[in-house]
């Protein structure tokens, strides 16, 4: 082969060679400029969407806080992908491989609703994308049984709740003969198991456990049952809609009787919907921006006054829960993904574990998550509250 020929070949593969790692060069600053995708699959519609809205408002202050310090992972920004579940699990499921295969989302963000979020579990651990839930408080969501687990949460759990409930009706009002008004579908399941064994634990007997649908209307004949069985109080669980209906059947019976919910009446238009008496109603939160705010509550606050132009004081908030839940969680997944260096799923998974404190709005975390436990909120992290002038505070406060 003459000179000539060889000099010509070594200029074409130094230029190919230089061509390659141009085209490689591009290709990772391009990645590195990427925005790391976080999808929200929730209720954006109907009767529970204020709850749906509480949940993207939390994530995208939190958002903004991390990509004003420059985001994640050199340089990359935060982005919210949203969809609506309609409260519909088979919907749900859909949004969620959209956001998985179609977004490339780093991580999923579960809704409202425990069935919803139920269906969605399976497909997350199949596909190796961590899930990250800020409402539905179903046991079996995080305590799903796979080897392999990517369902992670900041909210409460039913199973914890349940004991609570017990606890507050028996101090609050002397409960001694609970009836249980649960919704119909896997969540009113999962606190119906969970209430019978706190009750179990106690030595309690419960008058009675009476299921209602999610579009029902009339309660009455199931509460006339609880009453004559000799209820002193109810243990309601459910979503906006059927909760209103629970106040309202009781309302025509004229039975006033105890209520202590789960956290259903919070997610929406709970005031209008079952009038007068819904004040009466006390029920479970994580989180309240009444009173004196934690330098997080007031720049939270801040922020969200900001932004929204229809939050004016700390009582526009609500439901607060699905706020802080969602601004806590949206933190703890970025710092998992920082933790990992990567947005792949099972090191984003590892990366959870590796999160040795986070100063939170609801507390601040120390080591919230391990290979066997994956809820960062604890019984001790709860509030209790009721509806005052269609204002979600605390029990016991009155401005």
């Amino acid at each position: 082969m003459s000179s000539s020929v060889q000099s010509t070949r070594r200029v074409l593969l130094a230029a190919g060679f230089a061509l390659a790692g141009a085209t490689l060069a591009g290709q990772a600053l391009a990645q590195s400029g990427e925005p790391i995708k976080l999808g929200l699959v929730t209720a954006l519609s109907g009767q529970s969407a204020l709850a749906g809205e509480s949940i993207t408002r939390g994530m995208q202050i939190a958002i903004d806080e991390i990509n004003a310090k420059g985001g994640l992972l050199g340089g990359r920004k935060l982005e919210l992908v949203r969809r609506d579940d309609e409260a519909n699990p088979a919907k749900g499921v859909i949004a969620a491989r959209e956001l998985i295969y179609r977004e490339k989302v780093a991580v999923v963000f579960g809704g409202l609703d425990t069935p919803v979020s139920m269906a969605i579990v399976p497909l997350i651990n199949q596909e190796k994308v961590p899930f990250m839930g800020p409402w539905a408080a179903g046991t079996g969501i995080t305590k799903n049984g796979a080897e392999t687990n990517y369902a992670f949460r900041v909210s409460a759990v039913d199973e914890i709740v349940d004991v609570g409930m017990l606890a507050y009706a028996q101090k609050t009002f002397k409960a001694a003969k609970p009836g249980l008004i649960l919704v119909n579908n896997p969540w009113g399941e999962s606190n119906e198991k969970g209430l019978k064994a706190a009750m179990a634990a106690k030595g309690v007997v419960p008058a009675g456990v009476e299921k209602f649908e999610a579009n029902d209307v009339d309660m009455v004949p199931q509460l006339t049952r609880l009453k004559a069985a000799g209820a002193d109080t109810l243990f309601m669980v459910g979503n906006v809609g059927p909760s209103a209906q629970v106040v309202k059947s009781l309302e025509r019976m004229g039975w006033k009787v105890p209520v202590v919910s789960h956290w259903g009446p919070a997610g929406g238009r709970f005031t209008e919907l079952a009038g007068p008496t819904a004040k009466e109603v006390h029920f479970v939160q994580t989180y309240s921006f009444f009173g004196k705010q934690g330098p997080v509550g007031e720049r939270v606050v801040k922020a969200m006054m900001a932004k929204y132009p229809n939050v004016k004081t700390p009582a526009d908030i609500t439901p607060a829960v699905g706020v802080a839940n969602a601004y806590d969680a949206t933190h703890l997944a970025a710092l998992a993904i920082q933790a990992a260096g990567s947005t792949q799923g099972e090191a984003v998974r590892q990366g959870f574990y590796k999160i040795e404190r986070y100063e939170g709005l609801i507390k601040t975390y120390t080591k919230p998550f391990t290979p066997t436990v994956h809820d960062a909120v604890t019984s001790d992290d709860y509030v209790w509250a009721q509806f005052i002038d269609n204002r979600i505070v605390p029990v016991g406060t009155t401005n």
